[in-house]
Parts: structure tokens; sequence; C-alpha cells
């Protein structure tokens, strides 16, 4: 089966306090968290220009192995990006493809 997991995330004024060059080694460092889990799929969103209620970026993950999604968020969460309370996780929401 291929699930969808459309995760709701807001990340807080700390993270723009950061300059530039911070920001981006710390979204490096997450994507290689990413990378480390090819049987999910993520696509990444910007909404904090958009209306949006209580979040700011989208995150857009496919799988077939919920396993292996849950082991990426877990580490996900142990970043610093997360501990240090740079962004949250508002909202997941979560579908499987065609299941009639």
């Amino acid at each position: 089966m291929n699930y969808v997991f459309i995760v709701l995330v807001e990340f807080y004024p700390s993270w723009l306090t950061m300059t530039r060059e911070e920001r981006g080694k710390r979204a490096n460092e997450l994507k290689e968290i990413i990378l480390k889990y090819p049987e999910v799929q993520v696509c990444f969103f910007d909404a904090g220009a958009l209306p949006g209620k209580d979040f700011t970026d989208i995150i857009f993950c496919e799988t077939n192995n919920v396993q292996q999604y849950h082991y990426m968020w877990e580490e996900l969460r142990d970043h610093p990006v997360y501990t240090e309370g740079n962004m949250k996780i508002k909202n997941v929401i979560m579908g499987i493809e065609e299941d009639h």
C-alpha cells in the first residue's frame, strides 16, 4: 500500500533570527537525515506567505513503508531544529492511495 503524510509544521521566529548561512546548514543537516530513508519520498513547500492557520510550511511524504517514515521522523525530532524549539509539527494528515 502507498501512504501519504501531509505534515504541517510551524517555524518560529527563532528560526528567522538565524543567519541565512546557519539556516542553510541546519536545512542541509535535515536533508541528510531524510536521505538516509530512500523509501520515503519527501517534498517541502513554503506556506509562510500564504494564508494558513498555525503552520508555515508543508512537508509531503509518500511511502509504502510506514516503519521507515516513523524512524525518519524520530531522527528528525532529535535534531536541534526541533529540540531547540525552532519548529514544531502542528498536524499530520494521512491517507492511503486508492484504498477503495
